[in-house]
């Protein structure tokens, strides 16, 4: 019997068995579907990236840049620069009158219509008849019939009309180191807040320093637009919120121009003429606020010379409310009748000391009765 041999070979290890292999294309990493963003790098595909959304910066604060502070011309020698407008508005007056003075024949007629002339142009009644008495009794004294004296006659009646010897100083001016208080008081529409504001631009013309309070809370517009005239003069403005105590705005008003050592503070107040209580509550309330800070200087009644006689009635319920110390006529450049300048100071007996004549910032001047009459009877001086 044969005998077997199994012969072991050192350093060869046993082969492992066979496994079958997956197919080679299973073997590949697979690759991604490319698309037209795909991009490959070192070779690699990638997937595009998701689009960066870009975040809207929000928009810079507008820069607030303050309007160039105007340097408005002084009060001085307004109404004479402003005689020829005025003029063109009031001269229609005095011619009448001139032509009805030089007819032929000065009968009853003629110095009825002398008189119907001057009541059309507000004169009032009483004033009117005042003055044909005077020009009756002295051109038949005198026998004056020469157009140059009879422009003298009309001159100075109309003259001693206006009151040309009223005190019409406005109180501006600080007392020591306590400012003039003006309170400025009328029916809404009247140009009440504008007045208050040209008032502040042509104190500044003149040097002073000024406060302005916006006591008108039941017109945010009021507010607002005083403070427009102030930011363009430099005057500093005080005011609360829509509806706020009136009282309560003048009085803070006041307490800053004491603060800052100004000349004049002015006060706007609500114009709502609805009942004369109402009325004479809140006026009389705002006035009893400021005085426990300072004394009232002035209560200015702004009036519109083209409203006529239902002017004067206005002008009659705020007399009887509050103590007036002068009169703001507005708008007497355009339809205005300069009669009323007469007969308002007749029936209240203050002097006007501000008119109004036009739409422009600097259009408010002091009132001056020589330039006034001039201008209604045309004569001749250049403006």
């Amino acid at each position: 019997m044969g005998t077997l041999y199994f012969v072991f070979r050192p350093g060869r290890k046993a082969v492992p068995p066979k496994t079958e292999q997956p197919p080679p294309d299973l073997l590949a990493p697979r690759e991604p579907a490319r698309g037209a963003g795909d991009q490959e790098e070192g070779g690699v595909a990638t997937l595009p990236r998701p689009p960066v959304e870009e975040k809207e910066e929000p928009p810079a604060p507008p820069v607030e840049t303050k309007p160039e502070l105007e340097l408005p011309p002084p009060s001085a020698g307004r109404m004479v620069r402003l005689r020829a407008r005025l003029a063109r508005s009031q001269n229609a007056l005095g011619r009448g009158l001139l032509d009805l003075l030089s007819r032929d024949k000065l009968d009853d007629d003629t110095w009825d219509e002398v008189e119907e002339t001057l009541i059309t142009a507000d004169v009032g009644v009483a004033p009117a008849r005042a003055m044909v008495e005077e020009l009756r009794t002295k051109v038949k004294v005198l026998g004056t019939r020469t157009p140059e004296e009879l422009r003298g006659l009309l001159r100075e009646e109309l003259l001693k009309q206006v009151g040309g010897d009223m005190d019409r100083t406005l109180r501006t001016a600080p007392t020591g180191e306590r400012p003039a208080v003006l309170m400025m008081v009328g029916v809404n529409g009247t140009g009440k807040t504008t007045t208050c504001g040209k008032l502040a631009r042509s104190l500044i013309g003149d040097g002073r320093t000024v406060v302005l309070g916006a006591a008108d809370t039941f017109r945010a517009a009021a507010a607002d637009q005083l403070e427009t005239w102030g930011a363009r003069v430099g005057a500093t403005v005080v005011r609360k919120e829509e509806g706020a105590d009136p009282a309560s705005v003048a009085f803070d008003a006041v307490a800053t121009g004491l603060d800052l050592k100004v000349d004049t503070v002015i006060v706007d107040t609500a114009g709502r003429l609805h009942t004369k209580t109402g009325l004479m509550d809140e006026l009389g309330k705002v006035k009893r606020v400021i005085e426990k800070k300072a004394p009232v200087d002035e209560v200015i009644l702004v009036l519109d010379a083209t409203t006529g006689q239902n002017g004067m009635r206005q002008a009659r319920v705020f007399a009887e409310v509050v103590n007036i110390t002068g009169i703001a006529l507005t708008k007497l450049d355009g339809t205005a009748k300069g009669g009323i300048v007469i007969n308002v100071q007749r029936e209240l007996g203050v002097p006007v000391k501000l008119v109004g004549l036009g739409e422009g910032p600097d259009d408010l001047a002091p009132f001056d009765p020589e330039v006034f009459v001039d201008a209604i009877i045309g004569d001749g001086k250049s403006a």
